[in-house]
Parts: C-alpha cells; structure tokens; sequence
C-alpha cells in the first residue's frame, strides 16, 4: 500500500527506525479498513518523494500493531506524527490538505 519512498515499521522496529533517526521521522498511522487513511496516502506519498533525503516516512498499520498507538495515545485516525530527536514535534489528526503537512514538516526541515 505505501509509495516506494515510504517505508513500513511495526512495533518492534519502531524504536530503532523511528526514534534513533538521524533525521526527522512522518509516521502515518493507517489502517487498511479506514476510507480517510486511503484518501490520505497518495498525498503520504508524494510528500515523502518531496522530502526525500530530509525525512524519513514511515506508515504503521494500527490492526497489526497496536502498543506503539497506544503508547502515543492514537485514538483516531489517519493520525500524522512527526518526530524529531526521539521525541513527537508535531501531530495531526484526521484528513488534511498537503499544505497543512507541509507546514508542519517544514518546521522541523531546514
């Protein structure tokens, strides 16, 4: 389902791909059943193409992982995490145009 450019973590690698990143991490936190979160993915994938090099984008299936979620207190989703030095810089919620992400990102991406 995730564009070449987005990778996949579960919970198991989360700690090592996410919050040991050198660089800034987007994690989309997804579920395949969920009509927001496919809306959401082309729009997921064309900004890990623009960012590419800068930051890293990850997609997490919430069905099949579900302490990482939890341990971040995901309640809806599609939710957008975006970290920076292990640590949540920025979140959003719910379907957003590219633009909303963009700004985000581009606190966080010199």
């Amino acid at each position: 389902m995730a564009g070449q450019a987005v990778l996949e973590v579960k919970d198991a690698t989360f700690e090592k791909e996410v919050l040991q990143s050198t660089e800034p991490v987007l994690v989309d936190f997804w579920a395949a059943w969920c009509g927001p979160c496919r809306a959401l993915a082309p729009v997921v994938d064309e900004v890990a193409t623009q960012y590419l090099g800068k930051l890293k984008v990850m997609k997490m299936d919430v069905d099949s992982n579900s302490a990482t979620p939890m341990r971040y207190g995901i309640r809806g989703i599609p939710a957008l995490l975006l970290f920076k030095g292990g640590k949540v810089a920025e979140q959003i919620v719910g379907y957003v145009p590219k633009e909303t992400i963009d700004k985000a990102i581009q606190k966080l991406v010199v």
